[in-house]
């Protein structure tokens, strides 16, 4: 399950970027959600065996999104077909609202529910039932990809930024062109100069010139 391909709009992957700091190489706490109580306690059970803290359980899809608000663990747990809200559905919230990347539990293997699952925040997909080796490898792989995804992302939105930077910087220097009748050099030079003298970054300068075009006139 590829979680890279879930996110495309830039005001959702900077929501994520709190993420990057400090995330251990592996997840520490883990919430388990399945309206079957013998599931949950099973899992549970293999989850504190490898390791990991087990938060919740939850019973379903609403009380799953309340813990992980409230408790906030490196990755969840769910069961596909829970009461009120699925797991899939669930996915998309927790992921999108918290940055908290999701493998899926399901007894079910139909394409519609993979595919449906490769866009809402979902980085692993189990077929129950689990055992404690499927258990310590899919988290392992969905970990990885969800750092993976994490770093793509950052790498987005760096890209996004320098994209955006560029772009008013043009806007700003033939403002500076027409107003002050100027050469395109020139019109670049004035703004190099502007924010050396003010130390100011230049595409913070830039943005002054194309909100206020004026800014430069008594120059």
């Amino acid at each position: 399950m590829n979680g890279t391909s879930t996110m495309k709009d830039a005001s959702v992957m900077e929501r994520h970027q709190h993420k990057r700091l400090n995330l251990p190489q592996s997840p520490q706490r883990l919430l388990i959600a399945d309206d079957e109580h013998l599931v949950t306690a099973g899992i549970s059970a293999n989850l504190r065996e490898l390791g990991y803290a087990v938060v919740g359980p939850a019973s379903d899809g609403d009380e799953a999104i309340e813990i992980c608000r409230i408790h906030q663990p490196d990755l969840a747990l769910l069961d596909i077909r829970m009461p009120n809200m699925s797991g899939l559905d669930a996915a998309k919230t927790i992921f999108n609202q918290m940055g908290i990347p999701v493998i899926i539990l399901s007894a079910y293997s139909d394409p519609d529910y993979v595919s449906t699952a490769n866009h809402v925040g979902v980085f692993g997909y189990m077929l129950k039932p689990v055992t404690a080796d499927e258990l310590r490898v899919n988290v392992a792989i969905a970990w990885g990809r969800y750092l993976d995804y994490l770093e793509q992302d950052s790498e987005i939105v760096g890209l996004r930024s320098r994209l955006e930077d560029r772009k008013v910087i043009e806007q700003a220097k033939w403002i500076l062109v027409k107003r002050k009748d100027i050469s395109e050099p020139e019109a670049m030079r004035l703004l190099q100069k502007h924010a050396r003298n003010n130390r100011r970054p230049l595409p913070e300068v830039a943005r002054s010139i194309v909100e206020n075009e004026g800014v430069f006139n008594s120059d």
